[in-house]
Order: C-alpha cells, then sequence, then structure tokens
C-alpha cells in the first residue's frame, strides 16, 4: 500500500512537472508539443470533418473541412444596396454571389474578400490553424500574466502556403494547467500595418469544441512593436478597440 500511495504520488508529481515545464527539445519541438495539446484540449480533432455556423457582427459564416480541402462561407446583407451577398472561399476559389448569382469581381476584391473571410476564421478556431503546413513555431519560455505563469510561443509563417499575409508574427500565451490560450497578440503590415493584443473571455463548449472571444487592444502608442505589447497591456498602456464576439455557434459532427 506505502509503494501504491508512493507510485500515485510521484505519478501526479510527473504531471504537474510537465504542466510547468515541457519536455527538453529544440524550441520549435516544444512548441509543437504546447500546440498540440492546446489543440486537442479544445477539441480540435473533431474541426477536421466537423460544419461549424457562426454569426460574427452582422454576418453568418459556415465552415466545413475533410482533410485538407475546406469550404468556408459568408453571408450577408449590404446596408446599402440591401443586396444579398454570399462569399464562398475554397482551396481553389473566391466566389461572390449577389442575390443569387454569381458576381464577376475584380482579381484585387477577389483578394481582399478571400482575405477577410479566411482571418475571421481563423481567428474564430484558433489554436486549431497553428499546425497548418506554412507555420513555423517557437518557444520562448515562460512568462508571468497577471500572476499567472504561461508559455510564450512565437508564430511566424513560410512564404511558401503562407497566403498574402505571411510577414504577420504572432505571440501566443498557453496556460501550462489546461492548456488554453488566453492571450495572443500580432503585428500586420495590410491596410497600413499595425500590432493588435487580444485577452479571452467567455470560454464555452459547444460540440465538444472549445470557443471563446476576445478583448481587442491596440497601443496608445503606434511606435509599440509586437515584443512590446504584452508589457504595455500589463501596464495599462492599450487601449480597448472591440469585442470580438461570437454568437448562434453550432457544430455539426459527421
Amino acid at each position: 500500500m506505502r509503494m501504491m500511495r508512493y507510485l500515485i504520488a510521484t505519478g501526479w508529481l510527473t504531471v504537474l512537472f510537465w504542466q510547468c515545464n515541457p519536455a527538453p527539445g529544440s524550441q520549435s519541438d516544444v512548441a509543437q508539443e504546447i500546440v498540440d495539446r492546446a489543440i486537442a484540449e479544445m477539441g480540435g480533432s473533431l474541426l477536421d470533418t466537423a460544419v461549424i455556423s457562426f454569426d460574427f457582427r452582422d454576418r453568418s459564416y459556415r465552415y466545413e473541412r475533410t482533410g485538407g480541402l475546406f469550404a468556408y462561407h459568408r453571408i450577408f446583407i449590404d446596408t446599402t444596396s440591401q443586396d444579398t451577398l454570399l462569399d464562398i472561399l475554397t482551396n481553389e476559389y473566391l466566389k461572390r454571389w449577389i442575390n443569387g448569382e454569381e458576381a464577376d469581381i475584380t482579381a484585387e476584391r477577389r483578394q481582399a474578400f478571400s482575405n477577410s473571410v479566411n482571418s475571421v476564421i481563423y481567428f474564430a478556431l484558433l489554436p486549431y490553424g497553428l499546425n497548418d503546413p506554412a507555420v513555423i513555431k517557437s518557444y520562448e519560455g515562460e512568462v508571468e500574466i497577471k500572476d499567472k505563469r504561461y508559455h510564450q510561443v512565437r508564430v511566424s509563417f513560410q512564404e511558401e502556403g503562407g497566403g498574402v499575409d505571411y510577414e504577420d508574427n504572432f505571440l501566443y500565451w498557453f496556460d501550462p494547467a489546461d492548456a488554453s490560450m488566453d492571450y495572443l497578440a500580432y503585428d500586420y503590415i495590410t491596410d497600413g500595418g499595425g500590432v493588435r493584443f487580444r485577452e479571452a473571455f467567455n470560454p464555452r463548449i459547444v460540440g465538444g469544441v472549445t470557443f471563446q472571444d476576445y478583448y481587442n487592444y491596440k497601443p496608445a502608442d503606434p511606435t509599440v512593436k509586437l515584443d512590446d505589447m504584452l508589457a504595455a497591456f500589463q501596464d495599462d498602456q492599450l487601449t480597448l478597440l472591440s469585442n470580438i464576439e461570437l454568437k448562434n455557434i453550432q457544430v455539426i459532427n459527421e
């Protein structure tokens, strides 16, 4: 009995040690281990085949994926013309329908619509997308945020397969205890460029998948860089720009 208690206690200590200290390895290996656990904990395996729909602001989105093939839908009413607009983004194309008829759009607008649809889906399903082939991950140790320890993981993208935003850079912070992704920050160069910081709130499980909303912050000082965003957040130097909230989430597991 004493030996059994010893083994149980040793097992718990091992789990606790792993939560706070990922297994030794390269920075990319450790980052991969952290991301894999986060995706597993949020129900990411279901996203390989699930159909998901949700509303974001005044638009409705639908996500479908089977293996490496995907189809993302966005439908909304144009407030100026009152037309019903439907965008469908797949591995092969972006098409827009206006009141049920396929529209002839320029390459520039096609790219803009693709970027906006993909961006909403990407952020809505984080951290699921962090294992895409173009993602480059690196572990940067532990940091403290609001009196809790977090694993910090940096993400960049290969040019091939990284999309038009491949030059964007991200920082993610994962709770070692439950693998939740509670904070993220990123820089971007489109639309004049800038940096953002997001703090997760309202986590909930729908159909076996964890979704969460975010407080979206920008720096009061426009010269603040990505690596300074966490310090700016902790020093109350960020301005709340918006709330990122998903509504009417439905998950169909196929």
